[in-house]
């Protein structure tokens, strides 16, 4: 017989922004599940610089390691699964997986965005130019890593120049690289290159290779060597199961959310990068505080939670 499973709160997506809510969540002393794929893009971060409280640094892997030790000891449950399938019903949303159906009362998605990877770059490289700081993805997270540096922005269009633009700020050496062919820009698009002071080369890209503290890109019209490389090439939000649900999509793909962090589908919330705005932990983890506080507020509109009730998750022993 399938599985099925029933939780105040459900959240799709074990990133910092979906733990922060399963914390919250737990502390309120509702029941939360945590359903996680394992693909957070944070997991995937070398070392972070920008998260208010580590001075030092913190990996992405350290940092959700933490979380998810947090989360567990208040009484939050944690799974390792797919949402195939999320409907509204009776007053509520039932999750399909491929064990069994989730009953919750309030969902949250944390599904996060993927980045659009370099092509010519292969897996094994592409994770090793990561780690080493080589390729980067986020000018807020880590422009100032890379001050006074040879930087190359590779992508083609207004999110490629807009990230161009942000990192002049950080250093006068930076490039713009067409990666599949010569750059196709109007006069006006030139002009404010020429007005930033930053430098073009056209594509196509044909290979990368990493020596040193520099990352060579191949071209056919010459090699280029840079310190560090970022992939301006967009992001693809992971939205289908709000799209499913018929929530709400900005034109760029990602949820809309009111202030509460609720979605045009009443009962369905959104936190972290899969929300249209700024991708950053700090973000992710304070809209995950709003739209936990919102669910738990909602909860107790329609049952309200006045003592004594069942404690779901009493609060861990505490040392003498």
């Amino acid at each position: 017989m399938a599985e099925q499973v029933r939780a105040d709160c459900l959240v799709i997506g074990g990133g910092p922004g979906g733990l922060a809510a399963a914390l919250y969540v737990a502390r309120f002393h509702l029941s939360v599940l945590v359903l996680d794929e394992g693909e957070s893009r944070a997991a995937s971060i070398p070392l972070s610089h920008n998260l208010p409280g580590y001075p030092q640094g913190i990996s992405g892997g350290a940092l959700i390691g933490t979380l998810r030790a947090q989360v567990e000891a208040h009484g939050a449950v944690l799974k390792r699964g797919r949402v195939t399938l999320l409907q509204a019903k009776d007053h509520g949303f039932v999750a399909e997986t491929g064990s069994g159906a989730i009953l919750a009362r309030k969902v949250l998605l944390a599904t996060g965005v993927e980045n659009l990877r370099p092509q010519a770059m292969s897996d094994a490289l592409h994770d090793e130019a990561l780690r080493r700081g080589l390729l980067r993805y986020c000018p807020v997270c880590d422009g100032y890593e890379v001050t006074d540096r040879r930087i190359g922005v590779l992508g083609s269009g207004p999110h490629a120049l807009r990230e161009a633009q942000f990192l002049r700020s950080y250093s006068a050496r930076v490039t713009l690289i067409a990666p599949y062919g010569p750059h196709r820009l109007d006069a006006p698009f030139r002009e404010v290159l020429a007005d930033w002071d930053i430098a073009t080369a056209d594509g196509p890209v044909t290979g990368f290779a990493l020596e040193g503290d520099a990352i060579t890109i191949s071209r056919e019209t010459g090699a280029l060597r840079l310190n560090t490389l970022y992939a301006a090439l967009g992001t693809a939000a992971r939205a289908e199961l709000a799209r499913g649900s018929g929530a709400a999509l900005s034109p760029q793909g990602g949820i809309l959310v009111d202030r509460h962090q609720m979605t045009s589908v009443p009962g369905l919330y959104a936190a972290g990068d899969v929300v249209e705005g700024l991708d950053q932990i700090a973000a992710a983890m304070g809209q995950a505080a709003v739209a936990a506080t919102a669910m738990r507020n909602a909860i107790c509109a329609e049952t309200p939670l006045k003592r004594p009730w069942r404690v779901v998750n009493p609060p861990p022993a505490r040392r003498a």
